[in-house]
């Protein structure tokens, strides 16, 4: 693994986490559901990212892993063991974003709605690496070092893996298939719920 220092990402640069994590998603085939034309996809997704990275900001935490040439992997976090407002104006602000591919994107985000679990929980919005270093351990890095403050107070963790690669490295990290784990977008491109206790330390 590469040296992976983790910290809480600055206001000044949910832009670029956004950005980051569009280019980590950009060959899912949910991205290719939500934004067709791939001259579109880094500006359209980029932006949705960044939206509800900038909420996620106020109401749960960004944590960032730095390399010498910027920001090389990011995970965003809701605190679900509270309520959480709306974005604001996202009704306003989600066709600015989206435009033409508007109605994609509301099916995505109703798919989540309806499959929310309503346990209090922090929620793993996105996971995003470099594609060029994906494989390395950041993501595990992340996903450990935010996984051992959450054990300690006693909160459950709540995802949707994009795919199963996905899955499968959330199940190393402790985190279990729900029921219905699969759910699915208008074109049958599925993502995975997941769910992980929180884990105790027998010592």
């Amino acid at each position: 693994m590469p040296n992976a220092n983790v910290r809480r990402a600055r206001q000044d640069e949910i832009d670029a986490v956004g950005a980051l994590i569009a280019l980590s998603f950009n060959d899912l085939d949910a991205s290719a559901y939500l934004t067709p034309p791939l001259i579109d996809r880094p500006r359209v997704c980029g932006d949705y990212f960044t939206l509800h990275t900038r909420h996620a900001l106020e109401h749960g935490r960004v944590d960032v892993i730095e390399k010498a040439d910027g920001l090389s992997a990011a995970a965003v976090w809701f605190d679900r063991s509270r309520e959480i407002p709306e974005i604001a104006d996202y009704d306003r602000r989600l066709p600015e974003i989206a435009g033409q591919y508007l109605d994609r994107f509301q099916a995505l985000d109703a798919l989540f709605d309806e499959h929310h679990p309503a346990q209090p929980h922090w929620q793993l919005a996105f996971l995003g690496v470099d594609p060029r270093l994906q494989n390395s351990g950041l993501g595990s890095a992340l996903l450990e070092h935010f996984h051992e403050e959450l054990d300690a107070v006693g909160s459950p963790q709540y995802l949707e893996a994009s795919n199963h690669n996905s899955a499968r490295l959330c199940r190393r990290h402790g985190y279990r298939d729900m029921s219905p784990c699969e759910i699915l977008l208008p074109d049958g491109t599925p993502f995975f719920r997941m769910w992980r206790d929180v884990k105790v330390d027998a010592g």
